[in-house]
């Protein structure tokens, strides 16, 4: 199992147009600098009034497919 440390800071705004389907992946860039991409749907059960915010470690199996995430 892999893993990678993104700290994000999504806008209610932001959020709204993710869940809404405008876009479907979000793009960061984790703390070791690799640029990532992963399903914003990942997010859902983080999301309050004011968006996500917040460092979030994802794991990740060995062909990059999504495992599990935690708000650290």
């Amino acid at each position: 199992m892999q893993s990678i440390v993104v700290d994000l800071s999504v806008s209610p705004e932001e959020w709204i147009k993710l869940y809404q389907g405008a876009a479907h992946d979000v793009r960061a860039v984790s703390r070791d600098g690799r640029t990532v991409r992963f399903p914003a749907r990942i997010l859902s059960r983080f999301a309050l009034r004011d968006g996500i915010h917040g460092s979030f470690q994802i794991n990740f199996d060995d062909q990059g497919k999504f495992h599990s995430i935690s708000r650290l």
